[in-house]
């Protein structure tokens, strides 16, 4: 009864192991993601190809309040943002496999793009 458990435990444990490595390897041997879009409410503000995107930093205000981009060697960030607990500031630069981040209280998105369109730089 006890060799069934520990079989059934070895088999769970290896199972886990490999769809960990699965998944992993699905995350590091994704297709890169070069095009990314500033959203607010559904609607695109902007979109930029970040390999074609020279370094800059803008604006983006909402109401009484404003958020900074910063565009810098491919990356991109929320570098100051006018909101009470700046999660989306500290959340840091976004690469091409990394989640969206955003600025709830101004209602702003930067999330990278699931097509690989062809954008040269601001469109919006």
């Amino acid at each position: 009864m006890k060799k069934a458990k520990y079989k059934i435990l070895t088999a769970v444990c290896i199972l886990i192991f490999v769809l960990g490595v699965a998944g992993c390897l699905f995350v590091v041997l994704s297709p890169a993601r070069n095009t990314v879009n500033i959203v607010r409410d559904g609607e695109v503000l902007y979109s930029f190809d970040l390999t074609k995107t020279e370094d800059t930093t803008f604006d983006i205000y909402y109401k009484d309040s404003k958020n900074t981009i910063e565009i810098k060697g491919g990356k991109i960030r929320f570098s100051a943002a006018e909101c009470p607990d700046k999660t989306c500031v500290k959340s840091g630069w976004l690469s091409s496999s990394a989640m969206p981040v955003v600025c709830l209280p101004n209602h702003l998105v930067i999330e990278f793009a699931n097509n690989n369109s062809e954008v040269d730089a601001v469109a919006g």
